[in-house]
């Protein structure tokens, strides 16, 4: 008999694999661009006012499901990404789809993937929430893997319109699974962990007021932050790599394809690694990985490099989503992760501005990787002077805090 806690990981899983529209943007993008007949230069704006509208409904849904538990607003945010994809189908201009797809379907995706994390992870023991992270985690980026080929085959035959009708009819139809979605019944007790992971597994449930009173949630922040910000560089910087050396319409595709693998296992591998080796070892063999790798970018000028430097910087990126969640939880505990970890979330949302302004500063590309491997140096330095939270600094809440 298949138990409740693998039932809850697997729909959480079906359900992130669902809603990762914005991993295939890129095969939106031109036939947008001709049917709206405007500049395909300017038809990103749907996609970033989705990104944006993801991280601060992230955010939003987190305290909600803190409060309401995660099946109403797991059945909002599939609703809403199944409904914004259906009227994007019907969208005439690059406003309407800056409503459609930016707003709704990027804050429906927020909605429903700030649940499954923290939904799933309370199912299961301190031992098993790295794996249980990046399994879900990397649903969410594994989604590349069909709807990118999928959403080139309605392309062809349907045209962009209607491919995105059939994707939110499709999407609308996932409501049911949503609704599954539950956290554990009061009371309830997971099997007690084993080994190492242990020593984690002191429950606590810190708000994010007491959080923020805490010096290592600006420390694990501003860790977030730069990895995601180096990571983001280096997956942007990919297309003009490959076109400076040449590389043909087969080999980008190839490149494209290990993107995706390799972001999803490395969401797996890194809650796999934390699981057994905690925190500090794991993320600073990540933040390690980035370094060598933004240093070994400088010397590309060939196919295989390229690909191996693909495969690396996708692998360490993911592994950040398999690491940073259950490090909130360990941390700050699963009652409130959700709004917990939607504020650490920010970080990923001012590593975009931040990598901009880096670059500007630095002038030149390779001044740039040279930028990100000395701050991912920096940043591993503070993952190991990095103190457990003190927990005297919490002592008036009587809040236990254990690392």
């Amino acid at each position: 008999m298949i138990s409740k806690p693998f039932k809850i990981l697997v729909i959480g899983l079906i359900v992130n694999l669902s809603i990762g529209i914005l991993y295939v943007w890129g095969v939106f993008s031109e036939p947008l661009a001709e049917a709206l007949g405007v500049d395909p230069k300017d038809v990103d704006g749907p996609y970033q006012t989705s990104v944006f509208a993801f991280s601060v409904s992230l955010f939003l849904a987190g305290v909600w499901q803190d409060k309401i538990g995660p099946r109403k607003v797991t059945i909002l945010g599939v609703f809403l990404v199944g409904a914004g994809l259906l009227a994007s189908g019907y969208a005439s201009t690059l406003a309407e789809l800056q409503v459609t797809f930016g707003c709704m379907v990027g804050a429906g995706m927020g909605f429903a993937h700030a649940c499954i994390g923290p939904c799933t992870m309370k199912w299961w023991p301190e031992n098993r929430k790295g794996l249980v992270s990046g399994l879900t985690a990397g649903g969410f980026a594994m989604a590349a893997l069909y709807l990118a080929p999928l959403s080139t085959v309605l392309i062809e035959h349907c045209g962009i319109l209607d491919t995105f009708k059939i994707l939110g009819v499709g999407l609308l139809f996932m409501i049911p699974m949503a609704s599954l979605l539950v956290n554990p019944p009061k009371g309830y007790v997971s099997e007690v962990p084993r080994g190492k992971a242990a020593e984690y597994g002191s429950d606590v449930n810190i708000k994010w007021l007491d959080m923020l009173k805490t010096p290592q949630f600006y420390q694990i922040w501003l860790m977030f932050m730069v990895s995601s910000a180096a990571g983001i560089m280096l997956i942007g910087s990919i297309g003009n790599v490959s076109k400076s050396i040449g590389l043909t319409a087969k080999e980008i595709a190839l490149g494209i394809i290990l993107l995706a693998i390799f972001n999803t296992a490395g969401r797996v591998i890194g809650g796999v690694v934390f699981d057994r080796i905690g925190r500090v070892h794991t993320l600073g063999l990540i933040f390690m990985l980035q370094a060598v790798n933004m240093v070994f970018f400088t010397t590309i000028e060939t196919t295989i490099p390229l690909m191996i430097g693909i495969s690396a910087g996708a692998m360490s990126y993911g592994a950040l989503f398999g690491v940073f969640p259950p490090v909130t939880a360990v941390d700050y505990g699963l009652k409130t992760y959700g709004t917990n970890f939607g504020i650490l979330y920010s970080a990923w949302g001012v590593s975009g501005f931040f990598g901009g302004i880096l670059a500007s500063v630095a002038g030149t590309a390779e001044n740039t990787y040279l930028a990100y491997a000395a701050l991912l140096v920096s940043i591993t330095v503070i993952n190991y002077l990095m103190k457990s939270v003190d927990k005297s600094v919490l002592l008036k809440d009587e809040v236990n805090l254990e690392y």
